[in-house]
């Protein structure tokens, strides 16, 4: 049998392939608006409605920027009522509404407001008060703070009140997805030691709250006792476990919420001696139904882990001392995933070990609360909102920011060390951080990591995926690459199940990213 092949039928197979390359990888980016800048604060809302909502703030101007499906300015809209001394905004987005929740200030009040907009970003309610706070001078930083259940169908909006420094006083108010107040509580938490800190806090799927409190011995770094705090949804009180028992030090605890098997997982990275090297690995599992402890255990770095660790500038001996844990990623089966990224600061030849890096940042949870009412979520580090005087630091042209190898750890249920691997990466930057680190998104049964690289002097888009069995394939650089572009991957957000928007900068200007994978 002969087959006969056309010209146009080659052709028409070879725009095919093309069609198939461009799908797996299409970019489609913002064209600059001239209020942006590489100064504007913004948030990526998400897709609502068939579009994709950004929110972007320039001194005293709120705007929502609205952008079609492939990224084509639609609309700007303008937020009047940000005017009076705008503090904060935090958005819980769904397919066709997002509730924007916001704090403003007249004179000696502050007003935690919300408001429900649509795909076109024009509000389709009139703005609710939810709370108020009179305070006695002008806030600098958010006093509310805004959590949601993954399913989003539990939202909880708080306030701590320090003032006291032996009793701290939460003001909690749990919404349901139409914001409908559930409960209201005013609860007490006794701070016994004056170095007495919380981890991030999270919401669960049943509107329960829970957090870590931790104590750091004499003004020290690291962590020398862990409590588990919880809130259920209808409690009027706190109750408090302690969670860690094994004589290890800690560092930089992660939380994360197991809404499929009813779960909080605790992770951080260990010390058995102050200022010592990395050892390993703690994770502690708490069991919701039992209120008790599940399983507590240390996975020892051994020599393999330690070489594929290892940056330029360290040896086997302190290869993971400057990892910090950044994700924690829950299987339906119960297991884990935790990925550790490297980042450390040189400064005229000077290398900032963690516990220098970790104070350049500020981070709010590593120092002692010195204001009555404080936002645990204040430091753009651990938020995906842009913060525009974290950009530049400064400007410190005598300190260079690393971030380098990427440890990805898989644990089962049963809490086997299944498999461990990394992703080598080597970033710098003297200007700032912020077109370093990554972006992971989850892409059905791979996990895609998404960083800067230099390629010929040209900082260049990454990709490279993450089996379930722990296999690394790095991909050919993405296709459609603006070499004008500098992506923010730290910034990024999932906005669909293979759709991320990515912030850049365009020269001096603020532009976003639809990347599709």
């Amino acid at each position: 049998m002969k087959i006969h092949i056309t010209l146009k039928g080659i052709c028409l197979l070879v725009l095919g392939l093309i069609s198939v390359t461009v799908q797996a990888q299409k970019i489609s980016y913002t064209e600059p608006e001239h209020e942006d800048t590489k100064r504007t604060n913004f948030e990526i809302i998400g897709k609502v409605g068939g579009n994709f909502l950004v929110f972007k703030n320039n001194r005293n101007m709120n705007d929502i920027s609205v952008y079609d499906a492939d990224m084509k300015f639609v609309d700007r809209v303008k937020q009047t009522d940000m005017d009076d001394r705008w503090i904060n905004v935090d958005f819980v987005a769904y397919s066709d509404f997002a509730w924007m929740i916001y704090q403003i200030q007249k004179r000696n009040i502050v007003y935690c407001m919300a408001v429900k907009i649509d795909g076109k970003g024009k509000r389709i309610t009139e703005p609710v008060e939810l709370d108020t706070t009179k305070i006695g001078w002008s806030a600098n930083n958010k006093i509310y703070t805004t959590i949601f259940s993954d399913d989003k169908k539990q939202i909880m909006v708080f306030k701590i009140n320090s003032k006291d420094s032996r009793n701290f006083k939460f003001t909690t108010l749990l919404y349901n997805s139409q914001l409908e107040l559930k409960y209201k509580h005013r609860l007490d938490m006794p701070m016994e030691e004056t170095n007495d800190f919380f981890t991030d806090f999270m919401l669960d799927n049943e509107g329960d709250m829970v957090f870590g409190k931790y104590i750091k011995k004499n003004g020290s770094e690291l962590i020398t006792d862990l409590r588990i705090v919880t809130k259920a949804a209808s409690d009027s009180q706190f109750t408090v476990a302690s969670l860690k028992t094994k004589d290890v030090i800690l560092d930089d605890i992660k939380l994360k919420v197991d809404n499929t098997n009813k779960r909080y997982i605790f992770s951080a990275l260990y010390y058995k001696q102050k200022r010592g090297n990395i050892d390993g690995l703690y994770t502690a599992i708490w069991d919701k139904n039992t209120r008790a402890m599940m399983r507590e255990q240390e996975y020892v770095f051994n020599e393999e882990m330690r070489k594929l660790a290892k940056g330029p500038e360290s040896n086997i001996k302190t290869a993971f001392d400057d990892f910090f844990i950044n994700n924690i990623i829950v299987r339906k089966d119960g297991g884990v995933l935790l990925f550790a990224e490297s980042s450390y600061t040189t400064s005229r030849g000077t290398t900032f070990d963690r516990f220098g890096y970790r104070n350049f940042y500020n981070n709010p949870w590593m120092t002692p609360l010195n204001y009555y009412y404080y936002s645990p979520y204040s430091s753009p580090y651990n938020s995906f909102y842009w913060d525009r005087w974290n950009y530049g630091r400064g400007n410190n042209q005598n300190t260079r920011f690393h971030s380098e190898n990427i440890m990805i750890f898989s644990i089962d249920a049963a809490g086997t060390l299944e498999w461990n691997n990394a992703i080598p990466k080597a970033q710098y930057d003297d200007e700032s951080d912020a077109l370093l680190s990554h972006f992971l998104m989850i892409t059905g049964s791979e996990i895609q990591v998404v960083f800067n690289m230099y390629e010929r002097r040209t900082m260049l888009l990454n990709n490279q995926s993450v089996a379930p069995d722990g296999k690394i394939t790095r991909f050919p650089t993405l296709k459609n690459l603006d070499r004008d572009m500098d992506f923010l991957p730290r910034y990024g957000k999932q906005v669909s199940s293979k759709v991320m928007i990515l912030p850049c900068f365009y020269r001096n200007n603020l532009t976003f990213a639809k990347i599709e994978f």
